[in-house]
């Protein structure tokens, strides 16, 4: 969820991902076994056989020391894959970094984008080891124009949600999993206020609404990434990847209008209780539907490029 502005701080995080990154030689990456869609797990066991090893390392060591970038790469990863396909499109022309420096030529920036949202839910402390299939190949044309017309808003109806979704393969269950995701991070008071001011929408547990307008005391709100009036998604757990944000959907805590949404709608309403009830299930749905949805069509085999820096296009 979200709007072009958030991705100023997806390309920010990636940019960190410059200890990784440098030059590429055109190399073609290795890989026998292939699906029919061209991806497999351990794509590059033979090219580059520490590739995905590196990438949890420096994950790790950048959560580290930045613990908001983990989030950010859950949400570049969506963005990208929302946008037509899981192909890196959406990093050419940005402030992003290159490419895997261990490896020159052979990592894709797509399977980084890849691989690092799946290693970033494992340091929030959501699934770990998730199978992520790899051999993804890079757009050679920016999609960063059709973001807004592609990524559903905070406002939007659960039919609008899970009809984008279900064009990347994800049901309904995977939907409430993978939204779940809303329960590390933050959200700016310019997508709140809309639910606070004249009036504290109904849905909202009066104490939570209270709550909200001590963090966004206006309604004037700035659409500015750079803004510090916020509200956490989660109070109790503010930087783990649980089910809180299903329980706190239940309570009427939800903090965005398209997150309470989901616990009223019959089509989701049920999944949402059952992971309230079971950490264990929300993470187990959550590492599917982040798989589902990072396969959205990739680019394989001679389609698309290997870049040489993720900012842009080979020449």
């Amino acid at each position: 969820m979200g709007s072009s502005s958030s991705l100023v701080p997806v390309a920010s995080a990636l940019l960190l991902l410059s200890y990784l990154i440098a030059g590429n030689n055109g190399v073609s990456a290795a890989g026998t076994s292939t699906s029919s869609d061209g991806l497999k797990l351990n794509y590059y066991s033979e090219s580059c056989p520490r590739a995905e090893e590196i990438v949890k390392e420096q994950v790790k060591s950048l959560y580290e020391e930045h613990g908001n970038t983990a989030v950010s790469w859950l949400r570049a990863l969506f963005h990208d894959c929302t946008v037509k396909s899981c192909d890196a499109s959406l990093l050419l022309e940005t402030d992003a970094a290159a490419g895997l420096r261990a490896c020159p030529g052979t990592v894709s920036c797509a399977d980084l984008l890849a691989l690092a949202a799946r290693d970033g839910a494992a340091m929030l402390g959501g699934p770990a080891d998730i199978p992520m299939r790899t051999g993804r190949r890079d757009a050679t044309e920016s999609q960063y124009g059709e973001v807004e017309s592609n990524i559903p808003n905070h406002n939007e109806s659960v039919s609008a949600v899970l009809d984008r979704f279900a064009s990347m393969g994800v049901d309904a269950e995977g939907v409430v999993a993978l939204l779940g995701a809303h329960s590390v991070g933050r959200v700016h008071c310019f997508n709140l206020v809309a639910r606070l001011y004249p009036a504290v929408d109904g849905t909202i547990e009066p104490a939570y609404g209270t709550y909200l307008r001590g963090r966004c005391p206006t309604a004037e709100a700035k659409e500015d990434t750079r803004d510090v009036a916020y509200a956490r998604n989660d109070r109790v757990t503010p930087m783990v990847l649980d089910n809180m944000y299903h329980k706190n959907l239940l309570k009427g805590r939800g903090l965005l209008l398209v997150d309470q949404r989901l616990a009223t709608d019959p089509r989701t309403a049920t999944f949402v209780r059952k992971m309230a009830a079971d950490n264990d299930y929300f993470h187990d749905v959550f590492a599917a539907a982040l798989v589902k949805m990072s396969e959205n069509g990739p680019l394989t085999g001679d389609q698309g490029e290997v870049r040489k820096d993720c900012r842009f296009v080979n020449k």
